[in-house]
């Protein structure tokens, strides 16, 4: 969208000299940001009516935060009576309004977000940054841990400060089992267990005294190799890679995404954060710089990859401030994407395909049965997958089938010669010394 294009104010525009240049200021945000001109016109729409109703409530514009927006949202916007032209969609007016809080607060007509500040949050903020600097958590592992032990806290203190030995053996386990009430699984379970666990060892690092509190969690039973890993069949796996050449939008970028985790086995995190500088084209190899194990790793640059990565950039990628390989197409264009775009792009690629799938980490299970069929070593599939631990990648031994076959025992009924050797007993002659039922008279 060419930024020089200035979109018509609307009708009912806001003309008094102190909101005047706020709506100007909008609009060069939305416009920078590559918003449609339809866009920007309702946008500015929303904006003017929201300041208009803050003039007649008698509202101070300085003290204007999500909470005026949602009293505006919830108490005037659906029965609006006054005439103004933009009444409509509430989830396209609280995006505009979010956007005017965001423009407010940066040219300072409004006071920053506030921080919270209470002892709970406080706390939370410390085993954040605990979590992030000693134990090197990713971002969305550590905000899944605080919502948990934030569960733990806030009944227990509220305003009041963290004094931990005023948490009791039997508080604990009560919030255990409220918090596992709405776990659907052992894992999910176990995730509650490991943030608590968590928590108490930060606290023991502080010097607290935690055993006792340690000592009621225990993780539930899962047998983590108790499930056999689903993948793609290689017919299926074909005919996603045949429907990447189908007509679609964003054509190209989804056969270098989905390429990406069918050749690579990334995670879509690891794709989404791919960037240009990563890419050694001459050398044929990829640089993984951001990834679950924070560790830097080479990988070759298989030559299917390479052509889709290759022709999105050419023929498809737009303009962009941003390094990563791939980026929004459409607005807001100031901001990257995220793991979650990867996951749809893969879901509408199984879609095209005809596949009953939905999960982008089958193709990651995929890559690692496929490499077993081509007789690497589970220690080699650990690491192209790049797992910490030899035990993570075990789960695929039972995809082995070709090492399996070779150690399998042959089934004691059928080989004469095993019934023999062991000394058991033919089939037929297995009645004459049957012992009798223990609930049944002989």
């Amino acid at each position: 969208m060419d930024s020089t294009v200035r979109t018509e104010p609307a009708s009912h525009a806001v003309n008094e000299p102190t909101h005047r240049p706020h709506i100007d200021a909008l609009e060069r945000y939305l416009i920078g940001r590559g918003y449609a001109r339809s866009t920007v016109r309702a946008g500015l729409g929303y904006a003017s009516h929201f300041l208009r109703w803050t003039q007649r409530s008698g509202l101070d514009l300085n003290k204007v935060d999500e909470a005026v927006v949602l009293q505006f949202l919830d108490d005037h916007l659906s029965h609006c009576n006054c005439g103004w032209p933009t009444r409509g969609d509430r989830r396209d007016a609280r995006a505009a309004l979010g956007h005017l809080i965001v423009v407010l607060r940066t040219v300072g007509a409004v006071a920053p977000r506030a921080v919270s500040a209470t002892p709970v949050d406080v706390e939370l903020r410390r085993f954040d940054e605990y979590m992030e600097r000693a134990r090197g958590l990713a971002p969305k592992t550590r905000s899944a841990m605080l919502r948990i032990v934030r569960e733990l806290l806030w009944p227990r203190f509220k305003d009041r400060p963290v004094v931990l030995s005023a948490l009791t053996p039997a508080y604990v386990r009560r919030c255990f089992a409220r918090l596992t009430e709405r776990c659907r699984s052992p894992l999910s379970m176990g995730a509650v267990v490991s943030a608590l666990r968590g928590y108490f060892r930060f606290r023991a690092s502080c010097g607290d005294a935690v055993h006792g509190l340690v000592g009621v969690l225990s993780y539930p039973a899962n047998w983590d190799q108790a499930a056999l890993p689903k993948t793609l069949t290689d017919e299926e796996v074909e005919r996603l890679l045949a429907s990447l050449h189908n007509p679609s939008p964003a054509m190209r970028r989804s056969s270098a995404i989905v390429h990406c985790a069918a050749d690579l086995g990334l995670r879509s995190a690891e794709i989404a954060t791919l960037t240009l500088d990563d890419i050694d084209w001459e050398a044929g190899t990829l640089t993984l710089r951001r990834t679950k194990s924070r560790r830097e790793q080479v990988l070759p640059l298989p030559e299917p990859t390479g052509h889709a990565i290759a022709a999105y950039l050419q023929h498809e990628r737009p303009k962009s401030p941003h390094r990563e390989v791939f980026v929004r197409r459409v607005a807001p264009h100031d901001e990257t994407i995220g793991p979650d775009l990867v996951r749809k792009t893969i879901r509408q690629a199984y879609e095209r395909a005809g596949l009953p799938y939905t999960r982008s980490h089958l193709l990651r299970h995929t890559m690692a049965r496929r490499l077993l069929d081509g007789g690497s070593s589970l220690k080699e599939v650990a690491d192209v997958l790049r797992h910490r631990s030899l035990n993570t990648t075990l789960v695929y031994a039972k995809l082995d089938s070709r090492n399996l076959r070779s150690v399998a025992l042959p089934w004691p009924a059928g080989n004469s010669s095993f019934n023999e050797a062991a000394g058991v007993a033919p089939h037929h002659s297995l009645k004459s010394v049957a012992l009798p039922w223990p609930g049944r008279v002989a």
